[in-house]
């Protein structure tokens, strides 16, 4: 499956001026319908609460998955490897956080308040080999590397407009009673934002996926062999939720932030890893086809379907192998 960097970039940049000029648009649209004041001012509210809650999410993440930070003494290993791939991605290298939690996963967070942070968690270190978790690491400082939490709060400012704006609208128009044409105006104008908020959304949740994509691109080249070693920890994180899914559904479940997070555990492949060795695992979860209803459903997740990153990295090894 040939997925090249540079389609994955046009894409991206594809998507993204789709979500601005779709929200210019119907911005200037409402614009002349409402009066520039209420909306620039709600724009700035929702600007203002986006970049609050940006600066305060590390705090909030730490205390969601009881995260902290890992003295270099208590293990230099985990540090070493850290220092490896922030050095072999050009970076600095972020505080490493640990996080007891057994869902096996990785995410890389941060702010101006607080610096940028890989968390990794004892799950990861339970299922994953020394490689495979400097693959996960590779794909998640791609995530800082490429800017991606400032980009995704910039991008999401817009679909949460129109929500806002949507809702306002409604309520509004609930307390005139409907009486009048400025009543009618108010309903049609909230009916259009939360539509608008609907395919703005998608749009977000698509780049969001091609971000993905991006990082685990970024982890394929900055660890040796790392697009193989990534595919396997996928393979494996993939595995993990579904025996977990099948004994306690509940525990595979990660609440909040789950766009952070390397995949999504409550969506796997449905591959029973049981009886079969990894390399059996990783071509049974590559040659697995997508239905329908999992592509119509993959509309609406921040991450892409794991079977299909599999194959995408399997294809980048095949490719460096010539």
């Amino acid at each position: 499956m040939a997925y090249g960097l540079w389609r994955l970039r046009l894409s991206m940049l594809g998507t993204l001026a789709l979500v601005i000029g779709v929200s210019s648009l119907i911005i200037s649209v409402l614009l002349s319908l409402i009066g520039a004041f209420s909306i620039l001012t709600m724009l700035s509210i929702v600007i203002l609460f986006s970049i609050v809650q940006w600066l305060i999410a590390p705090y909030m993440i730490n205390f969601m998955y009881k995260v902290k930070e890992v003295p270099y003494e208590q293990s230099p290993k985990l540090h070493t490897m850290v220092e490896e791939v922030a050095k072999s991605a050009n970076l600095p290298k972020p505080k490493v956080m640990y996080s007891p939690i057994k869902v096996p996963n990785a995410f890389a967070y941060g702010s101006p308040l607080g610096g940028s942070r890989v968390c990794i968690t004892q799950g990861l270190l339970d299922n994953l080999n020394e490689d495979e978790i400097k693959a996960v690491l590779g794909h998640e400082l791609g995530h800082l590397k490429h800017k991606d939490v400032q980009i995704m709060m910039f991008v999401s400012v817009l679909p949460t407009l129109f929500y806002w704006l949507g809702y306002s609208m409604m309520w509004s128009s609930m307390f005139s009673g409907g009486r009048n044409r400025n009543g009618g105006n108010l309903v049609l104008i909230g009916l259009l934002s939360l539509a608008v908020y609907f395919v703005l959304n998608l749009l977000v949740l698509a780049f969001s996926r091609q971000r993905e994509l991006y990082a685990d691109r970024h982890g394929a080249e900055v660890v040796e062999n790392g697009a193989k070693r990534l595919s396997m920890a996928l393979a494996k994180l993939d595995a993990y939720a579904h025996g977990m899914k099948r004994i306690n559904p509940s525990s595979a479940k990660v609440s909040g932030f789950k766009s952070m997070l390397i995949m999504d555990p409550d969506s796997t492949s449905g591959i029973n890893p049981r009886n079969l060795d990894d390399d059996s695992l990783l071509q049974n979860i590559a040659s697995r086809k997508i239905s329908t209803g999992e592509r119509i459903l993959g509309l609406f997740s921040t991450h892409p379907n794991t079977v299909t990153r599999i194959k995408i990295l399997l294809s980048i090894a095949k490719a460096n192998e010539y």
